[in-house]
């Protein structure tokens, strides 16, 4: 059986790293804004080429995964969020991780 590959989106500490890794996949990149959950995934997984900010990047450049997980922001779909949903711009961002799963699709 050929390897299984991972990308994470809001990849955070880099729990879906961990969690591939336990289980025979190999993370091949990860996107996250924050230094320092970025600074520890760097420590802990440093073959994972890391993206940085969700919205700079085109799925139509990324190397291809089999695997894509995303744990995007919730906060404008919770009671600290207003009742915004995905107008919030943090949960917006759910749109941004499915346009880049699509153009990796098409590219």
């Amino acid at each position: 059986m050929a390897e299984l590959t991972l990308g994470s989106l809001f990849d955070g500490l880099g729990g879906w790293q961990l969690a591939a890794l336990h289980n025979g996949v190999r993370p091949v990149w990860s996107s996250e804004i924050e230094a320092f959950p970025m600074a520890i995934t760097k420590k802990h997984f440093p073959d994972t080429l890391q993206l940085g900010d969700i919205t700079k990047i085109d799925g139509a450049t990324l190397p291809s995964v089999d695997i894509i997980c995303a744990g995007s922001p919730c906060q404008g779909l919770s009671i600290s969020g207003k009742g915004k949903g995905l107008n919030d711009e943090r949960s917006g961002l759910f749109r941004k991780a499915i346009d880049i799963v699509r153009r990796m699709r098409t590219a």
